[in-house]
């Protein structure tokens, strides 16, 4: 209990860290307060058994009373106050924390991890450390301090009790201690069921229109069901094999208060103990009682606390990508790669590629699939960091410029395009929050895209739906393009961004990527010849390795899977209905 404890306060901030000792150091103070009833308790019965009760005994009672009860709650108030604002602000810095920390990780660590577990942790983890953490943590500890608090009392004042109300309290801690050992490993499980069943939701969601494509709703809502019942299972499983020592811990802490009445009871027939002192000791064997019972049964949840707290930080523990580069800034922009290799789960993606990019040249890249070209442009970039070999940028390593310095210098248009919830002009701004909407504006019409957007409800200030789902494939693209322009880096990675496009509106995306490509360097991932025709030099990847390169009318005078590839779609240019 008590290492949870420490790494749940590890896990903390250093100033959430202090608002929480702060809020123990008011709970400790709260049990003092809540201990001053026995000494007003022990006027009032010595009164009563001499007989002597003054107005001036009442008042004194009712003063002693009166600042333990005030006193009791103004200090509980602020403990609840430091508290809350250590649990949200400890939970706030860590979401902020866990977000930074995934941004500099390598892309490889999203295939290892399902989306659903990242945001499992992200969203129930941290909201669960939110919700129940702070509250289970701050109970257990005022319950304890506050069973310290008297059991030191009432060893002053019968020390035969307190004897054994110690011992009382040793056996309680050891059921404790069973019910933490069984809830460690049902814990764990809750946790991964919870991730499990968010990876599923997700899962259905984002296929949704494939499930229905196929007809495989039945089969794929059962799936989903099976995680929904496999998720309630591990709760009512952690929940029925609780309540057994919750049961016992409750049943102790009676027996403990009969117990103590009982001593005090036979100490007090055989002449050993006073009556006042005896009346003390029954009045706080339930005291005893209430304040530990509350702690004993909040106890259970501190292993959920902990396998939330370690889930966070094994994120937190992945190693991210070496950012201790310095902020240069490049005189010229072209990039070179030295003999790289890559391998990704034991199997070799790139096999000693070398290649040079002059700047202001246009680099295609064509091969069959899985050939390795989405790789090959991710390693350019260091979205993933090379094996062996070297990739540079205007002759300095690429692991030599801070990540942000590096990435000032690169833009993407993807083939799968990702806007934001929001509006239509922050996602194209998205790069640059505070660049004015005349900029924006501006961008939009370059990448062709002006027209459209004023013909949304809102024009520029539309918000459009997670994802882009309002606007069509080419629009989502288009301004992923304004997007890039505004961001007017010299290098710009295309991964085939005119793939999936209709012919409507490939022209105008055409016409947007001239407008971001003009005087870059360009590198593009591509499928249709007229976007690799005129290209300065074509690569052409196949297991790994480049096996042709040169330009459009050198390749054909060539043998090889190039050549084979623009006879193809010569054919299929051809075909007629």
């Amino acid at each position: 209990m008590f290492q949870i404890l420490k790494n749940f306060f590890d896990f903390c901030s250093p100033d959430d860290k202090k608002r929480f000792y702060s809020s123990i150091g008011f709970s400790l103070l709260q049990a003092v307060f809540e201990a001053l009833k026995i000494p007003a308790i022990a006027c009032m019965i010595r009164a009563l058994l001499a007989q002597n009760v003054t107005a001036q005994t009442c008042l004194i009672c009712l003063g002693i009373m009166l600042v333990s009860i005030i006193g009791a709650g103004i200090v509980k108030s602020k403990a609840t106050m430091l508290q809350t604002e250590g649990g949200y602000g400890t939970c706030a810095k860590k979401r902020m924390q866990l977000a930074e920390h995934l941004r500099y990780l390598p892309m490889g660590y999203y295939n290892d991890n399902s989306l659903g577990r990242i945001l499992s942790v992200t969203t129930n983890t941290m909201q669960n450390l939110e919700n129940v953490a702070t509250r289970v943590v701050m109970l257990v500890c005022s319950g304890l301090l506050s069973t310290a608090v008297i059991t030191v009392m009432i060893l002053l004042f019968d020390w035969r009790i307190g004897l054994i109300l110690c011992g009382e309290l040793a056996v309680f801690f050891a059921i404790n201690s069973g019910m933490m050992k069984t809830s460690a490993g049902m814990a764990k499980q809750k946790i991964e069921k919870d991730s499990a069943l968010v990876e599923k939701v997700i899962e259905y969601i984002q296929g949704i229109a494939e499930v229905k494509a196929f007809r495989l709703t039945g089969q794929r809502s059962r799936e989903l069901n099976q995680a929904i019942d496999e998720n309630e299972h591990a709760n009512s499983a952690m929940e029925l094999k609780l309540i057994p020592y919750m049961t016992l811990q409750s049943f102790w802490l009676k027996a403990v208060g009969t117990v103590l009445v009982l001593a005090s009871v036979l100490l007090h027939l055989n002449g050993s103990m006073d009556l006042l002192t005896c009346l003390i000791m029954i009045i706080s064997s339930y005291l005893i009682y209430a304040q530990l019972d509350t702690a004993g049964k909040y106890s259970a949840l501190l292993r959920t606390v902990d396998v939330s707290v370690r889930q966070a930080q094994e994120i937190l523990a992945t190693p991210q990508m070496d950012l201790s580069g310095a902020e240069l800034t490049p005189a010229h922009y072209d990039l070179d790669a030295e003999n790289i290799r890559f391998a990704y789960e034991q199997k070799t993606i790139i096999d000693g590629v070398s290649l040079h990019i002059p700047e202001r040249t246009t680099t295609a890249i064509v091969g069959p699939s899985g050939g390795g070209k989405t790789t090959l442009t991710s390693l350019l970039s260091r979205f993933w960091d090379v094996d062996a070999g070297s990739v540079k940028l205007d002759g300095h390593d690429v692991r030599e410029y801070s990540m942000d310095a590096l990435m000032k210098n690169f833009s993407f248009v993807f083939q799968r395009v990702y806007l934001f919830a929001d509006t239509v002009a922050n996602n194209i701004r998205f790069g640059q929050p505070d660049a004015p909407m005349e900029q924006v504006i501006a961008a939009a019409k370059k990448a062709c895209c002006h027209d459209f957007i004023m013909q949304l409800p809102d024009g520029y200030d539309t918000v459009i739906g997670e994802g882009g789902a309002s606007l069509s494939g080419g629009e989502k693209q288009r301004i992923s393009i304004a997007r890039a322009i505004m961001k007017d880096a010299p290098v710009i990675v295309l991964d085939e961004a005119t793939a999936n496009v209709d012919p409507e509106n490939e022209a105008d995306l055409t016409r947007a990527i001239d407008a971001l490509t003009k005087e870059k360097t360009i590198i593009m991932i591509a499928h249709r010849l007229k976007t690799v025709r005129n290209a300065d030099q074509i690569l052409v990847i196949d297991s790994g390795r480049i096996v042709q390169r040169g330009t459009h009318d050198e390749l054909m005078q060539q043998e090889g899977i190039y050549r084979s590839f623009v006879e193809s779609r010569e054919e299929a240019a051809s075909w007629r209905l």
